[in-house]
């Protein structure tokens, strides 16, 4: 087969509306004939400097005599609505239901390095969290004082409980007790291995040994919440899973994103840092996208690490994702969006450490400016897809 063409092609699919939205770009060389294929399981673009073929998931077929509403769109190229046909329905598995980890002997992992944080620790319950507003619920509701006022939920001997985007564990175990007495300067936290520490008071990180990247913080002498997108937790019989990064944090934050936008009827969302300032506005348009995307030109950003691991992928694959609408809050951009979204109560605040949010500013940017340029913006916020 002749090289690559210098083609951009995009589609994504509507699982929920059937239908489909397929983009093909303009080559480098402007007024170059193209040659348009389209079949129920394949898109192929012929140009005369070479081909670019893009084969569907096998679950996927596109209907190409229902091809309507072809237009050109300067800078981007031909626009093409199709229906499309989806021979199954995927499920997200629910970060809060994993009661099929009870029971088990489970090992927590540092995801950026893979050091092991807690090793074989038995969960007979493996719960979650109320939502936010759970004590005000039981005052309406009880004829008695409230038997929970100022108690904080905390696991006990055994039990994970599970927030929006955290695990909270209890460190206690049959075989090892955490020290009665804390220390005035660094507290290392009661692990078999100690491989992660932290300081009371005024800091409550807990940092990785290894690679120093924060994983959580202390929330009481025995309580340590640790934050979904830095640790991994598995059953110990399973080796660690080697998971890139930035594939890593799209992931997590997805289903964090559809889980909650699920529970609690939420699409609007401040992702902000473990020191409660607003680094990005989210607002959650729909999880049932499927993007396949070519892109000829992701060699010129292979000096970003970060970014790395997503350009090693193949060009062409098909990948589950959710799309978003975005407006970055760092150096006290969009004040006035955020001071109304922070007053508005169906906006749900979503916690992760600074570095992170940091991360995620910059790989929302990275796909937005590989969108099509039509698709890039919506009522004045940016597009962009995080891919499950």
């Amino acid at each position: 087969m002749a090289p690559p063409a210098e083609t951009r092609v995009f589609l994504e699919v509507r699982r929920r509306l059937q239908s489909a939205l397929l983009i093909l770009g303009e080559p480098k060389e402007g007024g170059m004939p193209m040659d348009i294929s389209i079949t129920p399981s394949s898109l192929q673009v012929r140009t005369p400097g070479g081909c670019t073929e893009i084969c569907l998931p096998a679950e996927v077929r596109l209907v190409p005599s229902s091809g309507h509403g072809l237009q050109y769109v300067a800078g981007d190229g031909l626009h093409l609505r199709l229906q499309a046909r989806m021979e199954f329905s995927t499920k997200l598995t629910s970060m809060f239901n994993q009661s099929s980890e009870a029971q088990d002997c489970c090992t927590f992992y540092c995801q950026s390095c893979g050091e092991v944080i807690i090793r074989d620790r038995k969960l007979l319950r493996v719960l979650p969290l109320p939502m936010e507003n759970w004590g005000a619920l039981v005052g309406e509701w009880c004829c008695h004082a409230d038997p929970f006022a100022n108690k904080p939920l905390h696991p006990r001997e055994n039990d994970c409980l599970i927030g929006d985007a955290f695990y909270l564990v209890n460190l206690r175990s049959d075989t090892w007790q955490p020290s009665p007495q804390v220390a005035p300067g660094e507290m290392h936290c009661p692990s078999s291995e100690n491989h992660f520490k932290s300081k009371p008071k005024a800091n409550t990180k807990v940092i990785c040994k290894r690679c120093k990247v924060m994983l959580g913080e202390t929330m009481s002498s025995e309580t340590i919440k640790f934050y979904m997108t830095e640790v991994i937790m598995q059953p110990s019989e399973r080796n660690f899973p080697i998971i890139p990064r930035s594939q890593f944090v799209q992931s997590t934050v997805a289903q964090c994103l559809v889980e909650l936008s699920s529970a609690r009827s939420t699409f609007r969302f401040s992702v902000q840092g473990h020191d409660s300032k607003p680094y990005i506005l989210l607002w959650l348009l729909n999880s049932d996208s499927l993007v396949i995307e070519s892109l000829a030109s992701s060699r010129s950003v292979k000096k970003f690490p970060l970014l790395e691991d997503i350009l090693k992928a193949d060009s062409s694959s098909a990948q589950n994702a959710v799309k978003v609408l975005y407006q970055p809050c760092i150096k006290s951009r969009n004040e006035k969006l955020v001071s109304s979204w922070e007053s508005d109560v169906s906006v749900h605040p979503l916690t992760l450490p600074s570095a992170t949010c940091l991360e995620l500013l910059l790989l929302l940017s990275r796909n937005n400016a590989t969108l099509p340029p039509s698709l890039r913006c919506m009522n004045s916020f940016q597009v962009a897809f995080l891919k499950m």
